[in-house]
């Protein structure tokens, strides 16, 4: 059965998790958790989304992500592709570190974000790491209590739910967190209520079908994308995977990558598959291209223009 595309739209939030592939640990150095704080931090001031809780877990980690405009696909790609990259430098190995596809469930904020930050820095407890959350010294847990400062994490949100002066909110909150320190296993934090993409009631769950226009969308394919850039840019989708870095097909593969990051059905690896390139250097060729748009009016027309003719090509499809 094919998958479900991302439900996005702008302040959609969602409980991440990222599980190390096989099980096996994503974390072994206090320099491995620091470089992974920094991926973190860049990401946030770079695409504009807000991290409200995060734990870093040896072979998993869990977020509360609200996101702006840029999709979450292209966040936890940003995050996931650098993270391994440096992983696999330091270790002097190749292969995955992440286990597939991310999990990502979205959540009606007004019902379960408190809920779900609760849950996420009670991790280490029901893990039998530690005896009550602040003791864990790899969550977000320690900044809400103002024992640890972390810029690029927003607490405010979950705070002013409690009450509005500062010091009785973070009194309030603490009070929260130990009431359900008990709290085991929960699965719909895990599976959701709607299609394990989405936790919420039906009202919830409409408004944000609705919100994302997903009923109007069809998924595209990477072949689909690749043959609308090639007639773009007049070439043939064979060059795509031909070697080495010549004009057209580079580029070709740039905005290839650039279109895949922004779809929210597709990776980066069903296209390093059909151009037979790395991730990485696709990620970096996408990045580079994004940048380049910015201030080459002619280079974001084109661009602009394969967009539309894939939005045709979905139009079509519905």
């Amino acid at each position: 059965m094919a998958r479900k595309p991302r439900i996005h739209y702008p302040g959609a939030v969602y409980h991440v998790i990222l599980r190390g592939n096989g099980g096996q640990d994503i974390f072994f150095t206090k320099a491995d958790r620091t470089r992974f704080y920094f991926l973190l931090q860049e990401g946030a001031e770079k695409y504009g989304h807000r991290i409200h809780a995060f734990c870093l877990m040896t072979n998993h980690v869990h977020l509360a992500i609200q996101v702006g405009e840029v999709p979450l696909s292209r966040i936890m790609q940003n995050v996931g592709l650098r993270y391994t990259s440096y992983l696999n430098r330091r270790k002097k190995r190749t292969g995955h570190v992440f286990q597939g596809r991310y999990k990502a469930l979205l959540i009606d904020a007004d019902s379960y974000l408190l809920e779900l930050v609760r849950y996420i820095h009670c991790n280490p407890v029901r893990a039998g790491l530690v005896q009550t959350p602040d003791q864990y010294p790899l969550s977000s847990h320690r900044a809400y209590l103002e024992l640890e400062p972390i810029t690029w994490l927003t607490t405010e949100w979950v705070l002013l739910q409690f009450a509005e002066p500062e010091k009785k909110a973070r009194t309030l909150y603490t009070n929260f967190i130990l009431a359900g320190i008990h709290e085991e296993h929960r699965v719909d934090f895990h599976r959701g209520s709607f299609e394990g993409r989405i936790l919420g009631d039906d009202s919830f769950s409409e408004k944000s079908l609705a919100r994302a226009e997903e009923k109007f969308q069809r998924r595209l394919s990477v072949e689909q994308i690749v043959a609308a850039v090639c007639e773009g840019y007049g070439i043939e989708p064979e060059l795509l995977a031909e070697p080495g870095k010549r004009q057209p097909a580079a580029i070709g593969r740039a905005v290839a990558a650039y279109l895949v990051q922004d779809a929210e059905n597709l990776t980066l690896t069903e296209l390093s598959d059909y151009v037979r390139r790395d991730i990485a250097a696709l990620s970096r060729a996408a990045e580079r291209l994004r940048a380049r748009a910015t201030s080459d009016s002619g280079l974001a027309i084109r661009i602009a223009t394969v967009r539309q003719q894939l939005e045709q090509i979905s139009k079509c499809q519905a």
